[in-house]
């Protein structure tokens, strides 16, 4: 079984069933797992493997054809870890960037980022009602590594993965419900995608691993999978070509994540498009998003989740567990790693003055 495809129903259907822990359950501080390159099998035979790819394409089904405006009302948990988010920015405005010779990599972020270990748990503590407060130890780490290094002063998917990893656990525990997937993205995920965006800018982050002009974004990934998800048959009639137009992006920008990850694009990179993102010049093409989604759900496979210099940064505890799946559980098959969809080239023009390089589009080895 590959993700996506023709049984990533059965991977969804597999993280809404694997339910919500006992009220007993014991809790411990997740650690490393995949110390080496051989690791990587036992990462892509693990229960957590299995469930992080459910929880992905379960939040990607529940926002499908709905925009960030969508009328739902969120949870008192939802709006608990919303506001979480809300103190992580305020510490931002107490915290300035310093004076330094260095260009990048600002060292005020390592205060920050202190101050966020001092009060995560507190923060938490306040967020969620008391019998949570138990996987309060386990789950805090992933959101303390959800925004960057702070020795390296650099932010990539592997952060990102952590943040989406706190929000399954949350699941995990009951503080969030099946109800609660639409506003869990479209409330929780986007504050998320706004506060580590301003930290990219405010400390002058410098991106994990990032590919260049090959990468969709030098720091995210998932928006760009979810926001695709959001633009099914959307109302405002925006088709994949219209991406790349200035006025789509400024009137929609609000209404999707896709939308606001171009418009966060334009606003650091300078020069053609078509040189500084080709793989996101390149899709435009496609016909549908449902082919967007489908690719960018392939690649952040082939990208992402079977990368070592990513994986190697996974934490496991009692939650996410580096485990062998049970028998009675089908696993993911991964025969070799897959390279991303090649996307076509564009032949057309559209807001650019230039045509797109040539080439097939896909990531380099």
């Amino acid at each position: 079984m590959s993700f996506p495809g023709p049984g990533h129903r059965r991977l969804d259907s597999a993280f809404i069933a694997k339910g919500v822990v006992k009220s007993d359950h014991e809790y411990v501080i997740p650690k490393r797992q995949v110390l080496k390159d051989s690791d990587m099998k036992m990462w892509e035979n693990s229960e957590a493997y299995h469930e992080y790819q459910g929880f992905i394409l379960a939040m990607n089904e529940a926002v499908k054809g709905k925009a960030i405006d969508t009328k739902v009302v969120p949870s008192d948990n939802v709006m608990g870890i919303y506001q979480v988010l809300e103190h992580l920015n305020k510490l931002i405005d107490e915290t300035p960037p310093i004076d330094q010779p260095q260009r990048f990599g600002n060292k005020a972020f390592a205060q920050w980022l202190n101050k966020v270990s001092e009060c995560c748990q507190t923060e938490l503590q306040r967020a969620l009602p008391e019998k949570f407060h138990p996987a309060i130890p386990e789950i805090s780490v992933y959101l303390r590594e959800g925004f960057g290094n702070s020795t390296r002063i650099d932010y990539g998917t592997g952060h990102e993965m952590s943040f989406c990893m706190f929000l399954l656990c949350l699941f995990r525990i009951g503080a969030f419900t099946m109800n609660d997937k639409v506003t869990v993205v479209n409330r929780v995920f986007v504050r998320y995608l706004d506060l580590v965006r301003r930290l990219q800018v405010d400390y002058r982050m410098e991106p994990a691993g990032s590919h260049g002009v090959w990468s969709l974004d030098d720091y995210q990934f998932i928006p760009f999978v979810w926001g695709s998800s959001q633009l099914f048959g959307n109302k405002d009639e925006i088709e994949p070509a219209m991406f790349l137009l200035d006025r789509t992006v400024v009137d929609h920008r609000d209404k999707y994540m896709f939308l606001a990850c171009i418009q966060y694009i334009m606003k650091v990179k300078t020069g053609h498009f078509s040189e500084h993102s080709n793989q996101l010049w390149n899709i435009s093409v496609l016909p549908s998003w449902s082919k967007i989604n489908a690719g960018l759900l392939k690649m952040y496979k082939g990208e992402v989740l079977a990368k070592f210099p990513v994986i190697q940064h996974v934490l496991f505890g009692s939650l996410i567990k580096f485990e062998p799946l049970q028998h009675d559980i089908q696993a993911p098959v991964l025969t070799a790693r897959p390279l991303p969809p090649k996307f076509p080239a564009s032949s057309e023009k559209l807001c650019e003055s230039k045509p797109p390089p040539s080439g097939d589009g896909s990531m380099p080895d």
